[in-house]
């Protein structure tokens, strides 16, 4: 069986992950025992023998109300969305002001050159050809309500990690001046 991209970050996330939470996407190998396991009906990668445990594409949360949870840790999922916003939206809607959302993702562009390097073919499901850090960041401040407080940089050939924590914060409100007033 191959190795998790859990299992090989574990140590550096675990602490993140401590209270009630989901894994979402876990493909067979949570981030720990008591994470609530949410993955496809049938998971595109089965790595470990972690049963789902509810049934979803991970974008919408509708078994969670707003914040309830002190976290949701994903690995190797958002990529595979193209909309990168409303996914990070929802996932920090379920947080609990103070929860963490624990993201371990691919570089795409150091993932491809892995791939070509070692003759393994890309994945399918990746949307963006620039997926990284940096766009993960900035769609995270869009949101205007979590704060950055652990990131990485490349571990284990091509993931980073990032972790957000959700904060209470006044919406940012611009004014228009419409000419001629």
């Amino acid at each position: 069986m191959m190795i998790s991209e859990t299992s090989k970050v574990r140590k550096l996330v675990e602490r993140f992950c401590q209270g009630n939470g989901v894994d979402i996407g876990h493909g067979g190998d949570a981030i720990n025992n008591t994470a609530i396991r949410i993955d496809l009906d049938k998971m595109y990668t089965n790595v470990g023998n972690d049963v789902t445990q509810l049934k979803g594409d991970g974008r919408n949360l509708y078994w969670f109300e707003d914040n309830v949870l002190d976290y949701v840790y994903s690995s190797h999922l958002l990529e595979d969305f193209e909309d990168t916003y409303d996914v990070l939206k929802e996932w920090v809607r379920v947080l609990k002001y103070g929860g963490k959302l624990v993201l371990v993702l691919p570089d795409e562009q150091i993932y491809r050159e892995y791939c070509r390097k070692n003759g393994f073919g890309t994945n399918e499901h990746h949307k963006m050809e620039y997926f990284n850090s940096i766009w993960v960041e900035m769609t995270a401040f869009l949101l205007g309500n979590v704060n950055l407080i652990h990131e990485s940089g490349i571990v284990y050939d091509y993931n980073f990690i990032l972790v957000f924590e959700k904060i209470k914060r006044e919406p940012i409100i611009i004014e228009q001046k419409r000419e001629g007033k």
